[in-house]
């Protein structure tokens, strides 16, 4: 059976490429059908792929600033020509699954969210810094894309969630069933230390949906010591609010990141993510998270086993935790353990047993 794999748009990195990472590994005859690609800023070894793209590939500024083409994306994967193909894998967080499928295909939809901007805009908005002119400019047609989301939706064959929380919204929003299977996380180059040292961490991009503020007004308020690694546009802000005992490092390097969160205290998440890689990584060193009790946290964030989570997002909701958190409750083996669960080669065998099971056909699966 013929497979492609179907992607909203490779201009930027983020969970989404993580995931289609492993998935152009499980299937490397899979050809990447996706609204535009930008050759020059991807990972080079992409260059390997068969990427194929849609006709937005053209159009003027469209790998800079994609979120304009907002009212476009639905065309371009409804003209795909996708009849070779027995199974259809996308990988959404956006508009991909609005495929046309073929007949007699199977269409699998690994669902990162349900679309974002059509069925939360005005966080997003806030999020990417949408001025009132855009907002003014969207708004009016959310309806319109909320019926295309939800008919594109109905088209789908199965459903699968990376989080109970996204569960929950395919539920809602798309009145559709889905399994859970959680993304793949390269838990191997994660150890144990043996030393672990006087401060708390966070990492990742510094932009204000992240809620890194959070972390860095309660560590300011209650003296205590905490590294911010990551870069963005939110850090002189973050810097600005912040005391003596919190340090800014800029980007690190994979192998500085390992040792920050092995070394850690606690790892802070105050951010509300689908699901959220970063907490598992440093759960796979041994260390414990605190995490706001939302999005994918609730399933990877145990209380009083894997970490603790703070159930408002308010300073005043961390700083009560942190003034209780005592390491030595926490045994660093059982950690890993627990955080071993969401490793990549779970997800490859989850992932291609339902494949199996939803086509009656057991594919081949490479490097696994």
């Amino acid at each position: 059976m013929k497979l492609a794999l179907i992607h909203d748009w490779l201009n930027q990195i983020g969970g989404a490429e993580d995931v289609l990472e492993t998935l152009v590994e499980m299937f490397p005859d899979a050809p990447v059908y996706t609204s535009m690609y930008w050759r020059e800023k991807m990972p080079a070894h992409w260059r390997r792929w068969n990427i194929k793209t849609s006709f937005m590939d053209s159009l003027p500024l469209v790998h800079r600033f994609h979120q304009p083409y907002l009212f476009v994306y639905p065309f371009a994967f409804q003209n795909f020509d996708l009849a070779a193909y027995d199974i259809i894998l996308s990988n959404k967080s956006g508009f991909c699954h609005g495929i046309t499928k073929p007949k007699n295909a199977i269409h699998i939809c690994y669902c990162l969210t349900p679309t974002r901007y059509v069925w939360g805009f005005d966080d997003y908005a806030s999020r990417e810094g949408f001025g009132q002119l855009q907002r003014n400019i969207i708004r009016p047609s959310l309806d319109l894309l909320r019926r295309w989301d939800k008919a594109a939706a109905s088209r789908v064959d199965h459903f699968i969630a990376i989080s109970s929380d996204v569960q929950r919204r395919i539920a809602r929003y798309y009145e559709r069933e889905s399994v859970i299977i959680y993304p793949p996380v390269n838990t191997e180059r994660f150890n144990i230390s043996d030393q672990v040292e006087d401060y708390f961490l966070c990492l990742g991009r510094l932009i204000p949906y992240k809620r890194v503020d959070l972390a860095v007004q309660a560590c300011t308020q209650l003296r205590l010591p905490l590294i911010v690694a990551g870069d963005g546009r939110d850090r002189a802000r973050l810097e600005r609010m912040a005391g003596d005992t919190i340090k800014f490092v800029g980007r690190v390097s994979d192998e500085e990141a390992v040792r920050l969160m092995s070394r850690c205290r606690a790892f802070i998440f105050p951010g509300l993510e689908d699901f959220g890689i970063a907490p598992v990584q440093a759960m796979a060193t041994g260390r414990p998270v605190i995490a706001f009790a939302g999005g994918g946290a609730i399933d990877t964030v145990i209380e009083n086993k894997t970490g603790h989570l703070f159930h408002q997002q308010t300073v005043e909701s961390l700083v009560n935790v942190l003034k209780n958190f005592d390491r030595t409750r926490f045994n660093s083996k059982d950690i890993r353990t627990f955080a071993l669960k969401f490793d990549k080669k779970n997800f490859v065998r989850q992932l291609s047993d339902f494949i199996a099971q939803a086509t009656n056909n057991q594919l081949p699966i490479t490097n696994y």
